[in-house]
């Protein structure tokens, strides 16, 4: 794995930080949570690649909550091009 941060997906709209930073800190140091608003998903950075990749193996297709969590190591940002307050038609 190249970097220590996660995509970590379709967790329930409740979960919290807290219960991610739980979950992941049995595989290494967390060093940061962020869950994307109420959508299900967000990253977690991890203390280092190889702790990253341990919790990658560890809880990707595993249940949190009734749901099975998705985790990958997550894509570098790109830019995009700002969006209009307009839409064309």
């Amino acid at each position: 794995m190249q970097g220590n941060k996660l995509y970590i997906g379709n967790f329930s709209y409740s979960t919290t930080d807290e219960q991610l930073e739980k979950l992941f800190s049995s595989y290494g140091k967390v060093i940061q949570v962020n869950i994307i608003g109420n959508k299900g998903f967000g990253f977690i950075e991890m203390g280092s690649p190889e702790e990253a990749q341990k919790a990658k193996e560890a809880l990707d297709g595993s249940t949190l909550d009734g749901r099975i969590l998705k985790v990958d190591e997550a894509r570098p940002q790109t830019s995009r091009p700002a969006r209009s307050n307009y839409r064309k038609y």
